[in-house]
């Protein structure tokens, strides 16, 4: 199994989880014309998506969904919740789907969980393939034992480090974006972070990376010193979805 980032943001979120002939996009929050660019760029054409998985209504996650399904015939996956309050327009294809529910998607195994998060209905993924494990969760307020439950063990972990604390409070926002963004079902600060990888089975870990950091409230260095201090490893072990740069695709191994 293999993953790649577009791009992980506020100016938009996309994923990519490909194993076999299996490829799957979790979310599409960029326009169409940039989402098949930065796809290029990762050596795919839209015509060798699967399907779509989203995990929100908000706009830096769903805003090319539309656009891309239709074009090229994609089915989309996504919470009832999440359907009723999408604006992507026609889509060629829904599947909605239960959070607690577990999802057979051609050679991926993917089981969606809730999270505390200012949407309708939030769910994040975990991905499998019978052997190894990836868990993507870049939407969320705070953590629940459930959401431990679900990221534990995983061979690959892709985890918000929304903002630094300190920039957040200090920084320009108005009270009320603070107050949401640092609310208990706004985002992850670095702290929060990395308090819920030190509450994980870490032992399977090959992959670690920081996902939607806030351009005016968080820096690369401060998303990887926190995680690696929960994780007793190098900084520089940590990597990070970029905003413009997205991430390189990232093989899991298979160890027995």
């Amino acid at each position: 199994m293999r993953f790649a980032s577009l791009g992980s943001g506020s100016g938009g979120n996309a994923f990519l989880v490909e194993q076999g002939r299996t490829c799957l996009l979790v979310d599409c929050g960029f326009s169409l014309k940039e989402t098949e660019r930065r796809l290029h760029r990762l050596g795919k054409a839209p015509e060798q998506l699967s399907g779509v998985l989203v995990t929100h209504e908000h706009a830096d996650h769903i805003h090319g969904v539309g656009m891309l399904s239709r074009k090229y015939g994609l089915t989309v996956w996504m919470t009832p919740g999440t359907w009723r309050a999408q604006r992507a327009g026609e889509l060629a294809g829904v599947h909605l789907f239960n959070c607690h529910e577990p999802l057979e998607i051609h050679d991926l195994w993917v089981q969606p969980f809730p999270v505390p998060h200012d949407a309708q209905e939030p769910s994040q993924f975990v991905f499998s393939d019978g052997d190894v494990k990836l868990a993507i969760a870049t939407d969320l307020g705070s953590h629940t034992p459930h959401v431990v439950e679900q990221l534990s063990g995983s061979h690959a972990l892709v985890l918000e480090c929304n903002h630094d604390t300190d920039l957040l409070v200090n920084g320009r926002y108005p009270p009320s974006l603070k107050q949401r963004v640092g609310g208990r079902h706004g985002h992850l600060s670095n702290d929060q972070s990395a308090d819920l990888v030190s509450r994980l089975d870490q032992s399977r870990l090959q992959h670690v990376v920081a996902a939607h950091l806030s351009e005016k409230h968080n820096t690369p260095a401060l998303a990887a010193a926190a995680l690696s201090g929960a994780l007793s490893c190098q900084p520089e072990w940590i990597g990070i979805a970029d905003q413009a740069a997205g991430l390189d695709w990232r093989s899991i191994e298979r160890i027995f």
